[in-house]
């Protein structure tokens, strides 16, 4: 009797480890963005692995995992392609070729599996119309600096979080500058500081909705969200003199501790259902063909959409530091 209980004993142990590892650490995976809180249910609910929630922005993630090199905390990662593309070239992935890896089209994957895209959003402004108190609704780059806009304009810190450095890339390329040189973006954020803008770190979806901040640079699929999901009278702008369109990458981190859970998750991200729930959120799912004709009705028609480019991303990735810098200086 007693070695039967010692046995239910260890068995009720080995029961718990299993159950407490089998989770994975995702840095930069805030339910609040992208609508990871649905995915990161589907994500136990398909797969058994749990992952907690995490509100760090892309550039919080990529300093989390340079200063835990040495013992990593986390197990997969989800940024903006520019940081997957450094934290491959910093040695803090590691190579994963999920399944369905063949359906990413090249150019949105690393060759060696260190970073992969599984969406993509365009960049514009997310405006909440009744917060303009009769405004008007800005439709150009040029609109946002004018004095009727003071205090009412948002973005993410430029030199933190992606989609802050991918409205200066954007701004930049509509004011006539290239990656290789952000003078013209700059000179924007420089006139910008006289009307008084709002630069929050973290994703600011429900700062917009409250219309605290009624104008945020943002990306399509946040705008279409509140619009639709949250029937917030929110209008989505693509700004007369363009912007661009980028990728949101995952990887695998380095010695993950638990990177077996972490393939899963990754795995899922690109399955049918993972694919489904970004396109039902509005972002442009990596695999095609995934978005249904009721879900594409809801975008703005493809002659806005014509005035979104996309760029060299390698190229963005290393001119990254250099405008960060630059940004600091001149700016902030």
């Amino acid at each position: 009797m007693k070695r039967m209980l010692t046995a239910a004993l260890a068995a009720l142990a080995f029961a718990n480890v299993q159950a407490q590892t089998a989770n994975a650490i995702c840095y930069n995976c805030p339910p609040e963005w992208a609508d990871w809180g649905t995915a990161l249910k589907a994500i136990k609910a398909r797969t058994g692995v749990t992952v907690p929630a995490d509100n760090k922005n892309s550039g919080q993630a990529l300093a989390s995992l340079a200063a835990e090199r040495k013992n990593p905390v986390a197990d997969v990662v989800y940024y903006g392609v520019s940081f997957g593309i450094q934290a491959a070239k910093d040695g803090l992935v590691q190579p994963y070729k999920p399944a369905l890896w063949n359906d990413i089209p090249d150019g949105m994957k690393d060759p060696d599996g260190k970073w992969f895209a599984i969406h993509s959003g365009t960049l514009g402004f997310m405006v909440n119309v009744d917060a303009l108190n009769g405004k008007p609704v800005p439709a150009s780059w040029a609109d946002l600096l004018k004095p009727e806009y003071r205090g009412m304009v948002g973005y993410l810190d430029p030199a933190s979080a992606f989609v802050g450095y991918v409205g200066a890339v954007a701004v930049n390329q509509a004011m006539g500058g290239t990656l290789d040189d952000f003078t013209p973006g700059l000179e924007w954020f420089r006139k910008m500081q006289q009307n008084k803008p709002i630069v929050p770190k973290q994703t600011s979806y429900a700062r917009v909705l409250s219309g605290e901040i009624p104008i945020l640079i943002d990306y399509d699929f946040n705008a279409y969200r509140a619009k639709y999901k949250d029937q917030a009278n929110v209008a989505f702008v693509i700004p007369a003199e363009g912007t661009i369109a980028v990728p949101y990458v995952m990887s695998l981190v380095a010695d993950a501790p638990h990177a077996d859970n972490g393939r899963k998750v990754l795995d899922f991200t690109l399955s049918d259902e993972g694919q489904t729930i970004w396109a039902e959120a509005f972002l442009r799912p990596v695999r095609p063909g995934v978005v249904s004709p009721q879900t594409q009705a809801k975008f703005l028609p493809a002659s806005e959409y014509a005035r979104a480019k996309t760029v060299d991303y390698a190229q963005m990735a290393n001119a990254q530091r250099g405008f960060s810098e630059r940004y600091a200086k001149e700016v902030q």
